[in-house]
């Protein structure tokens, strides 16, 4: 059994992976993260107005986005999105289920799901196999508990970050679930994270939207937000640092920060992982006339269709970036844009430039491209990462439902 640790690092957790026949595959398909007592939390999920009756129970129980949870309960292979009543009272069963066998009450549970849209769960499954996470619960289940959130990730995405406040060390650990249907809004596919640290629930909710404004929201694979976008933290109190109660001071800031890097890394991770990709693209813009600006003309070059499939053949066709920029609701003057692929200047102020094509054709076919823009307008700036657009994340989005 794997004794890497990531999701239990931090002390208070266990954790547990189990394979219950949701999946055709016969993989992990129920997990569970757990404190062991009550701990508190922070959650934000999707703004897609279209959302799964798991994202609609958790906003039940955590109105405000934060509060005292036990465990989360994360089921893959069926997302019980667009099931309506029914698929609300699965959702409310999961945690009740979960909560009878951690000895606690379903409002301190949180659940999810994620897979296929529009199929009502496999409840006789999904009982046994919260059953049987909930009996194999320990500190050395951390990536049978990974493995059980994943669908067409190809590879397992964890962090793990340590800091010290107030002399005393912190740890935060975390774990996602994402590879398409990539454009999070307010969150990411499905997260979960659980530090040590001693922090409100209040603060550790402003530290989680500060956080996945950067990162999580700074990413995308195919323009697409998920229905069931869901990320929670959970905080075990168990570091000994003085308990930080609001969203200032420099345990504070020191938290923040380091829940930011695990974010980061993770998200970092869904864009490697991204269905078909072959290259991690860097789009940065900065001169815009404000960072809200600069991220929305960052967010239209990475989600451009035509801009991904060039880098993806090594065609150093600059007019679709600034027609992506272009087309953006951010202010662009051609007069005043300028853009590099790698640290080749290809665009300047309305004019094409005199470009070394084979050098850009290097930096293309490496496995980190980087796209600069300079708007020229003020002093904002945003950076966003996405990936390429392959013939393979056709095959695979054609063949999901199937």
């Amino acid at each position: 059994m794997s004794k890497i640790r990531h999701i239990t690092s931090p002390a208070g957790f266990v954790a547990a992976g189990v394979k219950a026949g949701i999946k055709a595959s016969g993989k992990e398909d129920v997990t569970i993260v757990a404190g062991l007592r009550d701990c508190d939390a922070a959650v934000v999920t999707t703004r897609n107005q279209v959302f799964g009756e798991p994202v609609r129970y958790v906003r039940s129980v955590l109105p405000k986005g934060c509060g005292t949870v036990r465990a989360m309960v994360v089921n893959s292979g069926c997302s019980n999105v667009c099931t309506g009543a029914k698929g609300f009272a699965d959702a409310k069963e999961m945690a009740a289920i979960a909560a009878g066998l951690l000895g606690t009450n379903k409002g301190k549970i949180l659940v999810a799901s994620t897979g296929i849209i529009g199929h009502r769960l496999p409840m006789d499954k999904v009982r046994s196999g919260i059953k049987a996470a909930a009996a194999a619960l320990s500190r050395d289940n951390d990536q049978a508990a990974l493995r059980g959130i994943m669908t067409t990730d190809t590879r397992e995405k964890y962090a793990l970050v340590q800091t010290r406040i107030d002399g005393k060390l912190v740890t935060v650990g975390g774990m996602v679930k994402g590879s398409g249907m990539i454009a999070p809004s307010l969150a990411t596919m499905i997260g979960v994270i659980t530090t040590d640290a001693d922090i409100a629930p209040r603060a550790l909710h402003q530290a989680l939207t500060e956080a996945v404004g950067g990162t999580f929201n700074a990413i995308t694979v195919d323009s697409d937000t998920s229905t069931s976008d869901t990320v929670a933290v959970l905080a075990s109190g168990q570091a000994g640092n003085k308990r930080i109660t609001a969203s200032a001071g420099p345990g504070y800031a020191k938290f923040a920060a380091t829940l930011k890097e695990v974010c980061g890394e993770l998200a970092r991770a869904v864009v490697i992982d991204g269905e078909g990709a072959t290259k991690l693209v860097e789009i940065a813009v900065c001169g815009a006339r404000s960072d809200a600006e600069a991220r929305v003309a960052a967010k239209s070059v990475a989600d451009s269709p035509l801009v991904k499939c060039a880098i993806h053949g090594g065609d150093p066709n600059w007019g679709r970036i600034v027609c992506a920029l272009g087309k953006s609701a951010a202010r662009v003057d051609p007069r005043r844009l300028r853009v590099w692929i790698g640290d080749v200047g290809v665009f300047a102020r309305g004019m094409p430039l005199k470009f070394n094509v084979k050098k850009v054709q290097r930096h293309l076919a490496g496995k980190v491209v980087r796209i600069d823009c300079d708007l020229g307008l003020g002093g904002g700036c945003a950076a966003v990462l996405t990936c390429d657009l392959s013939r393979e994340y056709i095959a695979i989005n054609a063949d999901y439902h199937t």
